[in-house]
């Protein structure tokens, strides 16, 4: 689908109306005046400088600007006529074309310029930024005021800006991260419009400059197509992504907008693509396939009336703009092929990427920027008169790879890969020459004056390992010596070239007294030359990685040392070699020079892990002191509270990158120690290193650590690049990897750096891709110059530049004068191919050949001499043969031995194998070639093309020349076609398999379960055998009837499912029907507007080509037939051939035994011509092949110039004298058959001769005479039947022929007509293709609603069956509830008095607990507290609903416990039943939700199939309408139709000599139609025959079925009956039937037996004890009777001793009389209590038994206290204690009785 975006306008939305209404006047109160301006001065971007630091703020003044960032997209505006802009890393340079003077104006972020353009109007002109949240700043033109400032429209930086026609808009689009897209009211710096343009780099936005509301944007791998549309929230910004469909997809760098919407674009292959909407329309591209242009179409424009595009080739070519507008591609190539109107070829080295065109009205001039580093001013006029292109400017193309700077004069020289060195004057602002060379330069450095004195020699290295050195001088001096006037003011001169490396050179650099010069590639290699009139080598050495700088030591050190920098991170330190050392012979390599190594390890982390450990230490002693402040302050001493322990984060780890840190420059400090930059994880520090004293470790394995570093301000991810130092080593210069430039100030001889602290810094280069990565100080330091990769180089004065100029007094640099015999001198030799060998390379290769030629001339006297040796063998071979026999040697005992034999053998297979190994390839190719050629000429065809050729006649018959089958390039999809799916719901497959039934729900519960809720029972139990056979017969019985009550519920079935709808009709008339409608036929003509292809009738793409493949295959099944059957004519005739050369044979030995004048002739016998037996002909064998090179190598003595016509010749003298060959051959094997019936010939001949000279001498018998008439006889017979077995043979043959011709002739018709016809499906196929897009898409989209109603529709039915589902276990449930309520009626029977309470408790609504919370934890109910104020509201509604459970006395009872009276089972059985009750609520709720979602559900998907359907119909139609128009455009193809006079029939009589508006009819489809038409009126009275019976048969039916209704509905009645009288209510019968014997029933009835059994022993053992408690009970009882005697017998002594006492003491005093009285009262009512206690607990035990013989516990009288053991008898002794101790006595009581109730227990 097509990718919409949309943004709405920034609004800002009020509470009600009228503060819309104030902040809308609010607002137009606050809009910007048009005059308003900001202060440039106030904006600009500025120097950074330390704080509190005494560098001025204008450190470095800008000069000049020497370059152009010519790569950047859009680079070039035009302010007016002569004023250009273009973006030179942070400044703007506004440039005059006619005097070449240059304005500049900063960015305001300081982060550079991202894109720039101008306003149509020329009255302004953009900057829009980069940097975090960068501006887009509008200036006034020509004031350079500026005007307005845009903010928030990206994050980092934008790509482009362009203004719509009128300059009322603005549109800009930003760079990663965000390529956000904003519409702005430039003039109030507001946005309208925004939103995120997409997630790829953008390169380029514009407006239609014909429709305000579209706009266009384009980049990598895209472009999209912008409208500002209306909606009701506002404007938005709806794009549409451009498809490139079949199209490779590619990188649009530019467009143009065409008036009527279309947009034509470039691509990466140099074609045009003619965009309408979204889609491509058509790929436009030169005749004959070739492109538009030699690489990417970047600038388009569209003036008076032709379409120009400017290629990267350099060439500009206008285009029709009509006939780019209505192009149109008819071939399935989507390419349309046209050639442009005009062409302008700029240059061959050009790449126009921007072009503007001039200001001036009706001017034909624009302006060109070339990536390759110009700018061009073009006339387009496309005249005669037209001047050629100029180029205005020169630049640099891409990163500066290296500057210098005169040493003498300021003068300064740049490289780069654009295959130039240029050198300016930077105090004159000029370019003063420049050279260029086969390839781009990559070093360079300007010579010490110890080398030249007059400052005038340049080293370059380039990137093929070339140094060249160049001397400059100024040609205007030279005409003083020559006379010659040369053009210039500086002139470069090759003077030496040489080429030490095979890779880049990376660095030069002369030694610090001119002797030698340096050289470093990235081939790792070093090389020393010796520096004089012409330079030397000297030798080279290995360093560990790419050379990244050289550097010698300077005068202050003591020994002359190179240090050698490696990217890799390496520094190596090498002695100067000696340059009088003598040549060496074989290689330059110095391997015995003095070096030391060092390489860098990564310090970073350690560094980074100290800081931090330190920022801690302080830290922590910050917050102590500030504790001991507190403290103090309190003055309160908390010893006791001890110190909080802070968790501290953990430190930052030591991390090594791996790959190493790149390095990226470094100086010189001390002997042996130097300073390093490292970029990468390792910036922000300059590290201080020496190189350490083991050396003899591998460099690549070393690891060192600088032993100082200093860490750098804010470079973290902004590395140094570069540095330099002033003169007299106080300015220290950086050029950093943001391309802004640093200057510290030092102090004198401060080789460690440590005043290395303030710094002033400015942003120079492009801060993204502009590292600056070269950094230089005039030889006066009154210049700063830097290049950077931006291809921008930059002066800066240290003075301002009116001081400058004072101080200089001169306003030119000085130019070197030619050096004396300059002009008398050759051109140095120049190193042009980049392939040529390097000087080790070549010193090698001298050696190499230098073994050669010894290995040559060593070889060579081995020959010699094994020359000699072979003569002296053969000599003393001749000598052996001269010797005597007896003395001669033997071969044997000459040989060698067989060791050297075998040892030769394998030399020589060896050798072989090499050979093959070194010509398997040229077998390979020789191989491939053979094959290839046989593919093309041989198996491409079927067969040969086989010519059989009559015997009699000049008959001939020939083979269809067939090619191979091969696959068919375009495979049908039959599966796409079969699986369309149709309307007709009939036909169409089922939409879903057939279910099983559905499974029993979860929540559903049985009512089984539900009733009778299943008892845990003990497993294990064991059932007789009589159970189990009882259960057995029972279960069978069951299932037997549920086999029968199966079988019969699937008649019912499939009863139910044979009856029809009551709206079904009868299949048999619905097929009749169908067949009807498909024989019936629609007659209206195919040319008719409202005829409708039937759809088994449409034709598609696919069929039309199934159709055609299958007549294609129909022709060469028919062909393929012919040629078998010519074939096997062949074989025939060469069968006859032979059988026709074996009669001759016979012929000629029966005609010699005639008599000559008997003789007939015999017939000519036939031959095998060539075409007959084509395959013979690359036939071929090593004879063949010897002859054919004999041949060739004749042929190439002969005429070597003419080597094809030779071969073409040689190939036609082959065939002959293969022929020729051939028939030799057969001649040979006449011969040979001849002489193999020779000998029985020469016998005839024999006895011929004889009888002819018996005859002749004499005269024969007359039996001999008739023997010889009869053999004379039968030997004419003999000839006349062969001569006619000849000749009949021979007309049968050619009888075959001639039928055969006459088959293929009738053939070659019938073939001709499927040509015609494959023609017409041919045409009607590419038709068919035309249409197929549209058809497919529209099909699709039938199909996609087709299956979408299919499963709405099966949906639907799911959703149905599930209602009805639920639906029924919503009855069930609720059957299942009066069941409940009817189980608790019975159980509470009649007349029962709770019959109300217990109705009562059964309705009662309980709310119950979820399992999930009565599974819970503790918190969770304390979470269920905090409810309970809603669970009393609840149940207060409950009171409310049902009233409160009272007795009848109206006392409140509880539910939850049984009362009084009331059965405590029925009590139980109720509670349960209503537990179950409350199941079946709460299941009935559930049924009901689900139910009610599933209604909704259906009436989702009913309104959802009434779109669908609409929407099908709709889909339909228009397929429809596209099957109508494919039909009428079929119609307009012509066919032909071969007639005969006699087939033409008019109507009216009269043929017409226009034919045009007959209709071609086949006669015998005429007559059919004419014998169906009596056949239809025959079958019509039939059909109302038919119907008038089937009217009588379902009246007769209707009244069938009220009867068959009445009898089923008496049955009914009368099984009610039956059932009422014999169960007393109505059952299920099936439930009944299948009823079966209850394991679980019998296994409990068993369970019953076996615990009624374990009971009866318990009860048993329970007696026992029963009975030993009672005659322990009559023990004790026994005892206590005797205590009571004793007793009573102790009172009886009491009262006796009493009374004696009393009698004794009688005359004491009465004060003691009532004391005792009370003494004696008190213990009688003592006694009477003991007596009772004691009766109590007797009764207690008694019932204590007969609780025990019930399985019952202890049980105590109501409100009785435990019962006291019996106490002991009180003696007279005890009497006073007893009193004293009275409180303490219930205490003991109640221990022993609960001593007691504890035995009782256990």
């Amino acid at each position: 689908m097509d990718e919409e975006n949309t943004a709405s306008v920034v609004e800002q939305t009020g509470e009600n109306t009228e503060v819309m209404q104030q902040e809308a006047e609010e607002e137009s109160k606050e809009q910007l005046p048009a005059d308003m301006y900001y202060k440039y001065e106030d904006l600009h971007s500025r120097a950074s400088i330390t704080p509190d630091s005494e560098i001025p703020e204008n450190l470095l003044h800008l000069s000049h600007s020497f370059g152009y960032d010519s790569g950047r997209r859009a680079n070039l505006q035009l302010l007016d006529d002569r004023t250009l802009i273009f973006v030179a890393g942070n400044l703007l340079v506004l440039l005059d074309v006619s005097t070449k003077e240059q304005r500049y104006l900063r960015s305001c972020s300081g982060g550079g310029i991202g894109s720039i353009t101008t306003h149509p109007s020329k009255e302004y002109f953009v900057a829009a930024e980069k940097g975090h949240q960068p501006n887009i700043i509008i200036y006034e033109y020509p004031s350079l005021r500026l005007y307005r400032i845009l903010r928030g429209g990206t994050e980092q930086a934008y790509s482009f800006v362009d203004f719509n026609r009128n300059g009322s808009l603005l549109a800009s689009v930003g760079s990663a991260p965000d390529y956000m897209l904003t519409l702005w009211n430039w003039r109030q710096e507001e946005v309208m419009l925004s939103c995120k343009a997409i997630s790829q780099e953008v390169y380029r936005v514009s407006f239609s400059p014909y429709n305000p509301g579209l706009l266009t944007s384009s980049g990598s791998g895209h472009i999209k197509f912008w409208k500002i549309a209306s909606t009701f929230t506002g404007l938005k910004l709806q794009g549409l992504m451009g498809h490139f469909g079949k199209t490779a997809a590619t990188d649009i760098e530019g467009y143009v907008e065409l008036p009527d919407g279309k947009v034509v674009s470039g691509t990466d292959w140099g074609n045009l693509l003619l965009w309408d909407g979204n889609a491509i329309k058509v790929e436009i591209c030169r005749k004959e396939g070739r492109s538009c242009h030699a690489g990417m179409v970047q600038p388009f424009a569209l003036e008076d009336g032709q379409l120009m595009t400017f290629g990267s080739d350099g060439v500009v070519r206008g285009w029709d703009f009509e006939g780019i507008d209505a192009a149109d591609s008819n071939s399935d190539s989507s390419r349309f092929e046209m050639e442009p109107m005009n062409e302008m070829v700029v240059g061959h080295n050009v790449c126009l990427s921007s072009v503007v065109k001039s200001s001036l009205p009706d001017s034909f001039i624009w302006f060109a920027q070339d990536s390759s580093g110009a700018i061009w001013k073009l006339d387009l006029s496309f005249t005669y008169t037209t001047p050629d292109p100029e180029c205005l400017f020169s630049f640099h193309a891409g990163a500066i790879q290296s500057l210098d700077v005169s040493k003498k004069s300021h003068l300064m020289a740049t490289t780069t890969l654009d295959r130039t060195v240029k050198v300016f004057d930077f105090l004159a602002k000029r370019e003063l020459t420049t050279s260029r060379f086969n390839q781009g330069g990559t070093a360079l450095s300007w010579a010490p004056t110890l080398v030249n004195q007059s400052g005038g020699l340049l080293v370059a290295g380039f990137e093929d390992g070339v140094v060249r050195l160049l001397e400059l001088y100024d040609p205007q001096r030279l005409h003083v010596v020559t006379g010659r006037s040369p053009k210039g003011d500086a002139k470069l001169r090759l003077k030496q070239a040489f080429k030490p490396h095979n890779a880049p050179v990376t660095a030069v650099a002369y030694e610090r007294n001119g002797d030698i010069l340096a050289t470093g590639s990235s081939d790792c290699t070093v090389f020393f030359f010796s520096v004089g009139e012409k330079y030397n080598p000297i030798g080279f050495i290995h360093v560990p990685g790419p050379v990244q700088g050289l550097e010698w030591s300077p005068h202050s050190h003591s020994e002359n040392r190179l240090l050698i920098l490696c990217q890799s991170g390496h520094v190596v330190e090498v002695q100067s070699p000696d340059p009088e050392a003598q040549n060496p012979t074989k290689t330059f390599l110095l391997p015995e020079l003095p070096s030391r190594s060092f390489r860098f390890r990564s310090v970073k982390s350690r560094i980074k892990r100290e800081e931090e450990i330190t920022r801690r230490q302080s830290l922590k002693e910050k917050k102590k002191r500030e504790r001991e402040e507190r403290l103090k302050e309190s003055k309160q001493p908390e010893a006791g509270q001890e110190e909080e322990k802070e968790e501290e984060e953990e430190l930052p780890p030591i991390y090594i990158p791996d790959p190493p840190s790149p390095l990226c420059c470094g100086f010189y400090s001390l002997p042996g120690q130097f300073w390093l930059s490292m970029g990468g994880y390792d910036s922000g520090f300059l590290y201080h290193c020496k190189f350490s004293e083991k050396q003899d470790e591998d460099p690549d394995h070393k690891q060192d650590e600088p032993f100082d570093f200093l860490p750098v301000h804010n470079t973290d991810d902004d590395p140094i690049r570069s540095i330099t130092f002033s003169s007299n080593r106080q300015l220290l210069l950086c050029g950093m990897h943001s391309g802004s430039i640093r200057v510290y100030l030092l102090q004198p001889n401060d080789h460690s750096l440590t005043s290395m602290q303030a710094y002033w810094s400015l942003s120079v280069h492009d801060n993204q891709y502009g590292h600056a990565r070269h950094i230089r100080c005039s030889h006066d330091d009154h210049f700063v110059l830097t290049a950077g990769e931006d291809g921008n180089i930059f002066s800066f004065g240290l003075l301002p530049p009116e001081e400058l100029q004072k101080s200089l007094q001169r306003k030119r640099a000085k130019v070197p004068s030619p050096r004396v015999g300059l002009e008398n001198e050759a051109l140095a030799q120049d190193i042009e191919d980049p392939a040529a060998y390097s000087i080790e390379t070549a010193k090698e290769k001298l050696e190499r050949d230098r073994l050669h030629r010894e290995a040559e001339l060593k070889i060579s006297r081995k020959q010699k001499k094994l020359t000699e040796l072979q003569r002296e063998f053969r000599q003393l071979l001749n000598t052996n043969q001269s010797l005597p026999e007896h003395v001669r040697l033997k071969p044997v005992e000459l040989q060698l031995d067989r060791r050297f034999i075998e040892q030769a053998e394998r030399v020589k297979s060896q050798r072989m194998m090499e050979v093959r190994k070194q010509l398997g390839w040229e077998e390979e190719r020789c191989h491939i070639a053979l094959s290839k050629l046989q593919a093309w000429f041989r198996d491409s065809l079927q067969a040969n093309v086989v010519t059989v050729v009559a015997i009699r006649s000049d008959h001939r018959v020939s083979t269809y020349r067939l090619p191979t089958l091969t696959e068919p390039s375009t495979q049908l999809r039959h599966q796409g076609a079969a699986s369309r799916p149709d309307r007709d719901r009939d036909a169409a497959p089922d939409r879903r398999k057939s279910r099983a039934e559905p499974a029993k729900d979860s929540s559903e519960i049985d009512v089984e379960e539900v009733l009778c809720p299943k008892a845990t029972r003990p497993a294990g139990i064991k059932l007789g055998d009589r159970q189990v056979e009882r259960l057995r017969k029972a279960a069978e019985k069951a299932e037997q009837a549920k086999a029968r009550m199966e079988k019969r519920k699937q008649e019912w079935a499939q009863l139910y499912e044979e009856k029809p709808d009551e709206n079904c009709e009868d299949p048999l008339d619905v097929q009749a029907i169908r067949e009807a409608k498909e024989s019936i036929g629609d007659l209206k003509l195919k040319s008719a507007k409202d005829f409708t292809v039937p759809k088994h009738l449409r034709m598609n793409a696919e069929r039309k080509r199934a159709e055609l493949m299958g007549l294609e295959q129909n022709i060469r099944e028919k062909q393929t037939e012919m040629n078998r059957r010519i074939v096997a004519l062949r074989d025939a005739k060469v069968h006859l051939v032979s059988q026709l050369r074996a009669q001759a044979q016979q012929l000629h030995k029966v005609q010699q035994r005639l008599a000559a004048h008997l003789h007939r002739a015999p017939p000519a016998l036939p031959t095998i011509l060539p075409e007959e037996t084509p395959e013979k002909r690359l036939r071929y064998g090593r004879t063949t092949l010897e002859r054919y090179r004999a041949l060739r190598e004749q042929r190439f003595k002969a005429v070597h110039q003419e080597e094809q016509e030779g071969s073409t010749h040689l190939l036609e003298l082959l065939e002959k004298e293969m022929e020729g060959e051939q028939e030799n051959e057969e001649d040979d094997q006449e011969r040979g058959e001849e002489e193999s019936s020779s000998p029985s010939v020469s016998s005839v001949t024999r006895e011929e001769e004889e009888e002819t000279s018996v005859e002749e001498g004499m005269e024969l018998s007359e039996l001999e005479e008739e023997l010889w008439r009869e053999e004379e006889i039968r030997l004419l017979h003999q000839q006349d039947s062969l001569l006619e077995q000849m000749e009949s043979l021979v007309w049968q043959f050619d009888a075959e022929l001639l039928l055969l011709r006459h088959q293929k002739l009738r053939l070659d018709w019938q073939l001709k007509l499927a040509d015609l016809r494959q023609l017409t499906l041919y045409q009607e196929l590419l038709l068919l293709k035309e249409f197929e897009r549209r058809e497919d898409s529209l099909q699709e989209k039938l199909n996609e609603r087709i299956n979408e109603e299919n499963s709405i529709m099966s949906k639907l039915e799911e959703c149905n069956e599930q209602l009805e589902m639920k639906q029924r276990d919503i009855v069930k449930l609720q059957e299942r509830e009066k069941a409940l309520m009817a189980a608790l009626q019975a159980s509470l029977g009649e007349n029962n008095k709770f019959e109300e309470f217990l109705t009562k408790v059964f309705k009662k609504k309980v709310k119950r607990v979820k399992k999930k919370e009565q599974m819970g934890t503790e918190e969770e109910e304390v979470d269920s507290d905090e409810d309970s104020d809603e669970d009393d509201d609840w149940e207060d509604g409950d009171d409310d609903d049902y009233g409160s459970i009272t007795e009848e006395g109206g006392a409140a009872l509880d539910d939850s416990v049984c009362p009084p009276g009331c059965d405590p089972e029925l009590f139980e059985n109720t509670l349960q039943l209503r537990e179950r009750r409350l199941d079946l609520e709460e299941l009935l709720v559930e049924e009901k939700k689900s139910a009610e979602a599933l209604k909704k559900e259906c009436d989702t998907l009913v309104k959802k199939e009434k779109m669908v359907k609409s929407s099908w119909n709709a889909v339909e139609d228009d397929l429809e309408l596209v099957n109508r128009e494919k039909q009428q455009k079929m119609n307009e193809l012509d066919v032909v139709v071969p007639l005969r006079l006699h087939q033409i029939e008019f109507g009216n009589g009269s043929l017409p000599s226009d034919l045009s508006s007959a209709l071609v009819l086949d006669k015998m489809e005429v007559n059919r139609l004419q014998e169906r038409i009596k056949q239809l009126k025959v079958e019509k009275s039939q059909q109302k025959d038919l119907y008038c019976q089937a009217r009588q048969q379902h009246v007769r039916l209707i009244h069938d079925r009220k009867d068959m209704a009445a009898k089923i509905q008496g049955l009914e009645e009368q099984c009610d009956d039956l059932m009422m009288m014999k169960y007393g209510r109505l059952v299920d019968l099936e439930a009944l039937q299948t009823l079966s014997g209850n394991r679980v029933l019998e296994e409990l009835k068993q369970e019953k037996l076996l615990r009624e059994a374990a009971y009866a022993k318990e009860i048993k053992q329970w007696d026992a004890k029963v009975e030993e408690a009672r005659e322990a009970l009559m023990e004790v009882t026994k005892c206590n009777t005797e205590r009571l005697l004793s007793m009573t017998n102790l009172f009886d002594q009491k009262k006796e001793l009493e009374h004696k006492l009393n009698a004794r003491q009688k005359k004491m005093g009465r004060q003691f009389q009532d004391y005792r009285r009370r003494v004696d009262q008190e213990e009688i009512r003592r006694l009477q209590v003991l007596v009772k206690t004691q009766s109590h607990q007797i009764e207690a035990l008694r019932r204590e038994i007969g609780l025990l013989s019930r399985k019952g516990g202890l049980v105590l009288p109501p409100g009785q206290a435990p019962l006291p053991p019996l106490a002991p008898m009180v003696t007279p002794t005890d009497r006073t204690h007893t009193g004293r101790q009275g409180p303490a006595y219930p205490s003991k009581l109640l221990k022993a009785q609960n001593s007691h109730s504890k035995q009782g227990a256990i």
